[in-house]
């Protein structure tokens, strides 16, 4: 079987406009901002939350907060 392989600007396009004809144009840019890169450093920010914490801390802190499981 030969498959044509399309050129990715080709196939984004075809992707917006079925998400769009699918989705209606609100739900689709919903949709599309949760693979936007965001900001900000998740290395940098992950170290300055939870520091040298072990596993355990860090639930047992959840737990204590009182939101756990609700």
């Amino acid at each position: 079987m030969i498959t044509n392989v399309s050129p990715l600007m080709e196939i984004n396009q075809q992707a917006i406009k079925l998400l769009y004809r699918e989705l209606g144009v609100v739900n689709a840019v919903r949709f599309l901002t949760q693979f936007s890169e965001g900001y900000g450093n998740y290395t940098i920010d992950r170290n300055d939350i939870l520091g040298k914490k072990k596993l355990d801390e860090i639930i047992s802190e959840i737990k204590k907060d009182g939101t756990y499981g609700k």
